[in-house]
């Protein structure tokens, strides 16, 4: 099994962090969680679920959650070996801090140790539509090894539910890191 730290920032888009760390420990991946202040507030408001209850809830010995400030957690470090990070909403202001490496939080520190140590990062970037200062963070990104994986509708699958269009999304991503799960259906063609 594999060893995933998943972040969560303050953008739209929480039911994709909720479900990915869902799928994950269902297919019995361990998940280090990593929420900013701001994410715990969106989080609530777009679901009606208390974050920290959410966590709890799960009731799994594969969860753990690491505090915004806990920069002793051990995610914090090279050393702790993990099979890759996914930050799912990522916020502009999130990709800027990592992409100027100002590692002032445990989120953007444990992003910065996965692109030096050569992890697989993936991020989800919500907002629309980018401005130059996006785009050129994103770029930085990109260059540095960091996948980007906006999280934009496979249209074509034909989804009836919002639900059909994050599984989607959360199973392209689950792939990145080489996970085999039954979210996302492979386009075959007419």
């Amino acid at each position: 099994m594999k060893r995933i730290v998943v972040g969560i920032t303050g953008a739209s888009g929480s039911i994709i962090f909720k479900r990915t760390v869902e799928e994950l420990l269902e297919l019995g991946h361990e998940v280090y969680v990593c929420a900013s202040e701001y994410a715990e507030q969106v989080f609530e408001y777009e679901l009606d679920l208390n974050f920290r209850k959410f966590c709890f809830n799960l009731n799994s010995a594969k969860l753990h959650v690491s505090e915004i400030n806990d920069m002793f957690s051990k995610i914090a470090s090279g050393s702790f070996k993990t099979d890759g990070m996914i930050i799912a909403p990522c916020s502009m202001g999130t990709v800027g801090k990592i992409a100027n490496g100002t590692s002032d939080n445990l989120l953007i520190r444990a992003a910065d140790v996965h692109i030096k140590e050569h992890r697989k990062t993936l991020i989800i970037p919500r907002e629309a539509p980018f401005s130059t200062i996006h785009l050129q963070n994103l770029l930085t990104l990109s260059q540095s090894g960091v996948y980007i994986l906006p999280p934009v509708p496979a249209f074509y699958m034909k989804p009836k539910t919002v639900e059909d269009i994050v599984d989607q999304i959360v199973g392209r991503a689950l792939d990145y890191f080489d996970i085999e799960n039954s979210l996302k259906r492979s386009w075959e063609g007419i």
